[in-house]
């Protein structure tokens, strides 16, 4: 089992979990249910991985936001139709 990054003192474990992200352009934010994330049973915290959030994060940019309610479920948001195959923008890859 996984020390928290946080505390580095409690276990984590796998949960799915609610979470607030705004839009690239700063319009709203939307609720993203059912996302992977990691739960420490000391502090409590609840976060995802550096790959989820990159998922999430590009998955926003690519595709045709004002088509996106404001709640969806992450499995939900990571199916849409993207408007660009990847982003270009990423010169990390």
């Amino acid at each position: 089992m996984e020390t928290c990054p946080w505390c580095e003192i409690g276990k984590l474990t796998s949960v799915t979990g609610t979470v607030y992200w705004e839009l690239p352009d700063g319009t709203r934010a939307v609720e993203i249910t059912e996302t992977p994330s990691s739960h420490c049973e000391n502090c409590k915290a609840l976060f995802q991985s550096d790959e989820i959030v990159k998922g999430i994060e590009e998955q926003l940019f690519l595709i045709d936001s004002k088509q996106l309610a404001k709640q969806t479920k992450y499995d939900e948001l990571l199916k849409m139709k993207r408007l660009l195959k990847r982003n270009y923008f990423d010169f990390g890859k």
